[in-house]
């Protein structure tokens, strides 16, 4: 399940998700070339990515930032930009450009400290903007989550593309982020499960206080549970299925 495009983007120009896209893309371009020496890539990452263990020694706290803007490879930076692109929109519309920054920081923050205190003693280098998107994704899902969602579904050898509201994508991604932290162990490499959980709840805390502005449950009324402006038009989308051989 991979989400496409929301029916709702925003009426404003958002400045700052542009910006967060190209400067992730900017860094992650200023040392491609280190792909091509493990070494030096793990050493760099050894200097900018969050490392635990180094942050209960009191060391590379820088790290809590700057590993948001690291990528471990093409896909994986493709992957975090599109959430953001998609979910990003319409919370810079509502919070505003400086507002949205700060909402942004602060929950890659709030993600990275929860990967942290998971496994404080833990070596693995964490990067990605994972945890900061998950935080724009529990932000959205409080303010429209009924806003229709498209996404990218796979089943097995049957592809489709499906409109689902947001709250059951959202929701269902946060479940499985959080079965998933459950049942790995903490300081094993692989998908930061804690960040993605921890971002997510820290983004429906920072939204909480503009949701009771504009009216708590009344703005759901008002809304239906959508962006509080009409859905783009988009032409059906049809992916046929693909076929066994015989």
């Amino acid at each position: 399940m991979f989400p496409l495009r929301d029916h709702n983007p925003s009426t404003t120009t958002p400045y700052v998700v542009h910006a967060l896209i190209a400067a992730n893309v900017i860094v992650f371009l200023s040392y491609w070339g280190l792909f091509a020496n493990p070494v030096a890539l793990d050493r760099f990452f050894m200097d900018w990515a969050l490392i635990p263990a180094a942050i209960s020694e009191g060391m590379h706290l820088h790290g809590l930032f700057t590993s948001m803007f690291l990528h471990g490879g093409l896909l994986h930076l493709g992957g975090n930009m599109l959430f953001l692109w998609i979910f990003g929109d319409n919370l810079e519309e509502e919070f505003g450009h400086l507002g949205f920054l700060a909402f942004y920081l602060a929950g890659g923050l709030a993600a990275g400290l929860a990967q942290y205190v998971t496994a404080p003693y833990s070596t693995v280098p964490m990067v990605g903007a994972s945890g900061a998107i998950a935080a724009v994704m529990g932000g959205y899902l409080l303010l429209f989550p009924r806003a229709r969602v498209d996404i990218l579904l796979f089943l097995i050898i049957i592809i489709r593309i499906l409109p689902v509201p947001a709250w059951l994508m959202l929701g269902l991604w946060f479940g499985l982020q959080l079965f998933a932290g459950v049942s790995t162990p903490s300081d094993a490499g692989g998908v930061a499960y804690w960040a993605h959980t921890g971002g997510f709840v820290a983004g429906l805390a920072l939204t909480l206080p503009l949701w009771l502005r504009r009216g708590g449950p009344g703005f759901w009324a008002r809304t239906h549970g959508h962006p509080p402006h009409p859905e783009a038009r988009y032409r059906p989308t049809t992916i046929p299925p693909v076929r066994r051989r015989r």
